[in-house]
């Protein structure tokens, strides 16, 4: 298995963060190969996604997801992912995004992006492109905040 970890501070209110972050549909315009995010319903995404020169698809769980805090997920089918982002507020119009990531390295390809460090500066460069989404939209495009707790839709 292999891990990324990696962070960013947008500036804007925690809220307005975490909202745009849940519209998944919309990470083609920010993370770097994601060709499409599907989402199937409240707790589930299909992915296509261009990793190491090949297309690969996954259908993802959002395990736990609390509002302007925490989304959670893991693959359940198709390409191996799991992981979390936190969202702290550090200031009224100041937030921390954190991003935490494992996944399979399949292949030498992958494994070899992975231990040249190509991994972490793919998701890098994808929070650097969120920062500059959100900060020139100033607002949010939507957002959901509903919570979801081992899986299952607990509040709208």
């Amino acid at each position: 298995m292999a891990s990324v970890h990696e962070s960013v501070e947008v500036d804007v209110p925690v809220s307005v963060a975490y909202n745009q972050w849940t519209q998944f549909e919309e990470f083609p315009l920010f993370m770097e190969g994601v060709k499409s995010v599907r989402q199937l319903d409240d707790t589930h995404l299909e992915w296509t996604a261009e990793i190491g020169g090949e297309e690969h698809t996954w259908k993802a769980e959002i395990g736990h997801q609390e509002p302007d805090r925490l989304v959670s997920w893991r693959a359940v089918e198709g390409k191996y992912n799991s992981g979390k982002v936190t969202f702290e507020p550090l200031e009224a119009n100041r937030t921390r995004i954190d991003v935490e990531l494992t996944y399979d390295a399949d292949g030498w390809k992958e494994s070899a992006g992975s231990a040249l460090g190509l991994d972490s500066r793919r998701v890098s460069g994808d929070l650097e492109r969120f920062k500059e989404l959100i900060e020139t939209r100033e607002m949010e495009s939507g957002g959901w905040r509903g919570e979801v707790h081992q899986g299952r839709v607990t509040d709208r």
